[in-house]
C-alpha cells in the first residue's frame, strides 16, 4: 500500500503533467512557461558569461524535453516535435562540457572569466558548416520518418541549436548570430504547431540574441584594443 509521502508525489507528478492554462482558444502548459521561462535566465546568464547559465539551462531542458513529447506524456498538447525533444537531450549533454569549460577557465584565477569572446577562424567555420550541412540532412531523414511536424524546419533548429550551444561553450561570436537564424525557423514552426509560449519566447530570444552579441563584440574589441595597447587595460 502506497504511504502519505508517495501518494504525495504522485499528486505533484501528476499536476505537473497535466496543469495548463486556456489562453486564446488553446492549452498552453505551465511546464512550457516555466521551462521558456527559466531558458531565457540561462540566456541572460549566458551574456554575463556566468557559468551558472549552464545549470540553470539544463532544468529548463529536462521540462521542455516533456513538453515537445506531447503525445508520449498524453498532455492537451499532443503534437510530437521529436526534433525539439531530441535537441533538449543534446543540449543537456553540451551544457555539460559547456559548464566544465566554463569553470576550468574560472579556477584559473578569481577574477578569471569564463570565457573570452572572439571569432572564430577560418577553419573552424569551414569544419562547424560541413558539420552542420550533413547534421541537417541526416536530422531531416530522420525526423522525416519519424514522421515529425516540419521536418525540415524542425532539423535546421535542432541542428543550429547544437551549433549555437557548442560555440557558446567555445566563446565563438558567432553563436549569437546562429541563434537568431535558429529563431526565425522556429517562430512559425511554434506558431503551426501550437507552442505559443515557445514562439512568443523565439521572439524574444531572437531580440536578445542581437543585444547578446553587440555585447559580445563589445567585450571583444575591449581586449583586443587592451593588448595593442595595454594601458587602456586599465580603462576597459
Amino acid at each position: 500500500m502506497a504511504g502519505p509521502a508517495l501518494t504525495c508525489g504522485r499528486t505533484a507528478m501528476g499536476w505537473l503533467l497535466d496543469a495548463h492554462v486556456h489562453v486564446l482558444g488553446a492549452d498552453v502548459l505551465w511546464r512550457e512557461i516555466i521551462g521558456n521561462g527559466i531558458g531565457l535566465a540561462s540566456a541572460v546568464l549566458g551574456m554575463g558569461r556566468r557559468t551558472a547559465a549552464w545549470p540553470v539551462g539544463m532544468i529548463a531542458n529536462v521540462l521542455l524535453f516533456t513538453v515537445f513529447l506531447g503525445g508520449v506524456f498524453a498532455t492537451p498538447q499532443d503534437t510530437d516535435l521529436y526534433g525539439q525533444a531530441g535537441r533538449q537531450v543534446l543540449f543537456f549533454a553540451v551544457s555539460a562540457y559547456g559548464w566544465w569549460r566554463w569553470h576550468r577557465n574560472r579556477a584559473t584565477g578569481a577574477d578569471a572569466a569564463a570565457v573570452s569572446p572572439r571569432w572564430a577562424t577560418g577553419q573552424e567555420r569551414l569544419t562547424l558548416a560541413l558539420a552542420t550541412a550533413a547534421g541537417v540532412l541526416v536530422a531531416w531523414w530522420a525526423l522525416t520518418r519519424l514522421g515529425s511536424f516540419g521536418p525540415l524546419a524542425d532539423a535546421w533548429i535542432f541542428v543550429g541549436s547544437m551549433l549555437a550551444t557548442y560555440g557558446m561553450a567555445r566563446g565563438y561570436l558567432e553563436f549569437w548570430l546562429v541563434w537568431v537564424a535558429v529563431d526565425a525557423v522556429g517562430v512559425p514552426l511554434l506558431l503551426r504547431a501550437g507552442y505559443y509560449p515557445s514562439a512568443l519566447l523565439y521572439v524574444v530570444y531572437g531580440a536578445f540574441c542581437v543585444w547578446g552579441f553587440v555585447t559580445w563584440l563589445r567585450v571583444h574589441r575591449s581586449a583586443v584594443a587592451g593588448a595593442a595597447d595595454p594601458s587602456l587595460e586599465a580603462v576597459g
